[in-house]
């Protein structure tokens, strides 16, 4: 195999997986514009997390490309710039109050992942 030919795809790898994760930054500065989260779906955040999570560790220890383990990175940094964006910015029930504290981002996180019939209200 010629190594341009090779240098060529791993370039257009980081490329098109840069690409992929600007979507998630295109989502959180429209959010932060807005200053509300209200819309945009936690369960997509958290999805792509544990996706990505994935990935990258089956990357690491099966497949060990460093070129997926780059581009995996450039997403999970992304999207982890996403979900806190998202954390931020939720409408939160008590937001406006003076004593409004925004929840632990674990007990987010957990809240977001229960369905809908058994969350509580942050």
């Amino acid at each position: 195999m010629n190594l341009s030919n090779l240098d060529f795809w791993c370039l257009g790898l980081l490329i098109a997986r840069f690409c992929d994760g600007y979507k998630y930054y295109i989502q959180s500065k429209k959010i932060k514009q807005l200053k509300s989260a209200r819309g945009h779906s936690r369960d997509f955040g958290n999805a792509a997390i544990v996706i990505d999570g994935y990935m990258l560790c089956y990357f690491i220890f099966k497949n060990r490309d460093l070129y997926m383990v780059i581009s995996t990175i450039i997403i999970i940094l992304f999207v982890l710039e996403y979900w806190t964006t998202v954390y931020r910015f939720y409408p939160y029930r008590m937001r406006g109050c003076s004593n409004f504290k925004r929840p632990h981002a674990w007990h987010y996180f957990l809240n977001s992942i229960q369905s809908d019939k058994y969350r509580k209200r942050l």
